[in-house]
C-alpha cells in the first residue's frame, strides 16, 4: 500500500461521515432530550433503578461513564490482539455493528424497560468508542506525518458536515410531525434513533470495502490473545522511553475530561438549568456543528503556522472562557453565545488532539496498541469528568456548580501541555 492514496484516505475519512451521526444525535441532541422528557414529571426528576433512587440526569451520566470505563478496559487488549493478528479493520466492523444496532434497538426505550434501555445506551457508547480505537490508528498507516493535521481536520470536517445533515432530517420530524404523518409525540425521537443506525452500517461499507487490512502481511499462529498482550507489553515499554509522548497523554488525560463531559452534557445543562426548549437546543447545536467545521481547519491552519502544541494551547483557553461563561448565563441567549465559541474550539481540538499524537509516534508496525493507551487516556478521562459531573450535581442540587470542576480540568491540562519539551531542531513543542 503507497501512503497518501487519496481513494484510501477518503474511504478513512468517510468513516467520521458514516458515525458522527452517533456522537451528534444520540450523545449530543436528541436522545438527551428524550430521556429528559420521559424520566422527569413536574413533580420530580428521581428515578429508580435497582432498588436505588438517582437523580435521573446523573443516572445518565454514571451509565455513559461505566461504558467508558469498560472500553477502556478492552481496547489495549483487543488492540495488541489486533495488531499482532493484523485484523485491526475486523475489529473495527465489529464494533461499529454493536453501536449501529444498539442504536435501532434504542427505539424501545421507555420506562416500562427502564434498565434494558440504558444497557443499549451503553452497548451503543461502547460500539462506537471501540470503533474509533482502530479507526484512528489507521491514520498513521495510510498518510505521512505532514498530512497528519489536514487529514484529521478533513474527517471531523465530513464528520460535523454529514451528521448535521441527518439532524437536519430528525429535527424536521420533531417539529412538523404531522408532515410525516406521525401522531405519536415520542414517534419522530425514535425514528431518529433507527436513522441513526442505519446511516452508520450504510456509510461505513465504503470504508470497510477500500481500507487495507493486514499490510504488514502478519501470519499469526495458535495463542492470539497471548501473543495479543505481548504486544501491548512491547509497545508499553517502548512509551516509558518517550517523554513527549508520555507528557502529551497526560496533558490530553487531563484537559480531554472537560471537552467530552461538555459535549456530551451540554442540551441537558441547556434544558435543565436555562429552560432552553427543545427547537432551541437543536438549533444551537446545528450552530455548534458548522462552526466546527471551520474550527477544524482553523486550528489545522494555527497548527502550521503556530506548532501543534500552541494551537492546543489557544483551542484550550477558548474553553476555558466557555466555562466562565456557562456559569454565569442564565438565559437562552447566552447559551446561543457559548454554543458558537463551543463549536469553533470542539473541532479544533479534538482534530488536533489526534493529529499532534500521531505526529509524536514513533515508527511503528503497532499503531492500534499505541492507539489504545490514547484511547484510554480519553475513555478514563470521560469517566473522571461525567462521575465528578454528576456527583457534585447530586450534592450540590445544581449542574451549574459542575463548570468549576470543569474549568479545573482545562487549567491543569494546560499547565501539563506547556511543559512539554521541545522537539530537538524546531521550534515547534
Amino acid at each position: 500500500m503507497i501512503k497518501g492514496s487519496k481513494k484510501i484516505i477518503n474511504a478513512w475519512v468517510l468513516y467520521d461521515w458514516a458515525n458522527s451521526v452517533y456522537p451528534l444525535v444520540i450523545t449530543t441532541a436528541i436522545f438527551p432530550i428524550y430521556y429528559e422528557s420521559i424520566t422527569s414529571t413536574d413533580e420530580s426528576d428521581i428515578v429508580s433503578l435497582f432498588g436505588r433512587e438517582y437523580v435521573n440526569t446523573a443516572l445518565y451520566s454514571y451509565t455513559i461513564a461505566l461504558s467508558y470505563l469498560i472500553i477502556a478496559f478492552l481496547s489495549p487488549i483487543l488492540s495488541g490482539i489486533a495488531d499482532y493478528s493484523g485484523k485491526k479493520k475486523s475489529f473495527m466492523q465489529f464494533f461499529c455493528y454493536l453501536g449501529a444496532i444498539s442504536c435501532i434497538t434504542l427505539y424501545t426505550f421507555s420506562l416500562d424497560y427502564f434498565a434494558l434501555g440504558l444497557l443499549f445506551v451503553m452497548l451503543a457508547s461502547i460500539g462506537y468508542s471501540g470503533s474509533i480505537v482502530f479507526y484512528n490508528a489507521f491514520l498513521p498507516e495510510i498518510a505521512e506525518p505532514e498530512q497528519h493535521d489536514t487529514i484529521s481536520a478533513k474527517g471531523y470536517a465530513f464528520g460535523y458536515f454529514g451528521s448535521s445533515l441527518l439532524l437536519i432530517f430528525n429535527l424536521s420530524m420533531v417539529m412538523f410531525p404531522e408532515f410525516y404523518g406521525l401522531e405519536d409525540g415520542s414517534m419522530p425521537a425514535k425514528i431518529s434513533f433507527l436513522t441513526v443506525g442505519l446511516w452508520w452500517i450504510v456509510f461505513s461499507q465504503i470504508t470497510f470495502k477500500r481500507l487495507p487490512d493486514n499490510i504488514h502481511g502478519r501470519k499469526p499462529d495458535k495463542d492470539v490473545i497471548l501473543k495479543g498482550f505481548r504486544e501491548l507489553k512491547k509497545v508499553w515499554n517502548e512509551l516509558k522511553g518517550q517523554v513527549r509522548l508520555k507528557r502529551y497523554l497526560l496533558s490530553f488525560f487531563i484537559f480531554n475530561m472537560g471537552v467530552q463531559t461538555i459535549m456530551l452534557m451540554a442540551t441537558i445543562f441547556g434544558s435543565k438549568e436555562l429552560g432552553v426548549p427543545t427547537e432551541g437546543l437543536i438549533a444551537a447545536i446545528l450552530i455548534i456543528q458548522f462552526v466546527a467545521i471551520i474550527g477544524a481547519y482553523l486550528f489545522s491552519f494555527l497548527s502550521r503556522k503556530l506548532g501543534n502544541i500552541n494551537g492546543l494551547a489557544i483551542a484550550i483557553l477558548i474553553w476555558i472562557g466557555v466555562c466562565a461563561g456557562a456559569y454565569f448565563v442564565y438565559e437562552p441567549s447566552g447559551f446561543y453565545v457559548l454554543a458558537g465559541f463551543a463549536g469553533l474550539v470542539m473541532g479544533g481540538i479534538q482534530s488536533l488532539s489526534r493529529s499532534t499524537y500521531s505526529k509524536m509516534l514513533p515508527k511503528t508496525i503497532d499503531p492500534a496498541s499505541y492507539f489504545s493507551f490514547y484511547d484510554v487516556c480519553e475513555k478514563i478521562g470521560i469517566v473522571i469528568g461525567m462521575l465528578t459531573y454528576g456527583y457534585i450535581e447530586e450534592v450540590t442540587g445544581s449542574m451549574r456548580n459542575s463548570i468549576f470542576a470543569l474549568m479545573g480540568f482545562f487549567i491543569l491540562g494546560l499547565i501539563v501541555l506547556m511543559t512539554i519539551p521541545k522537539k530537538r531542531g524546531t521550534a515547534d513543542q
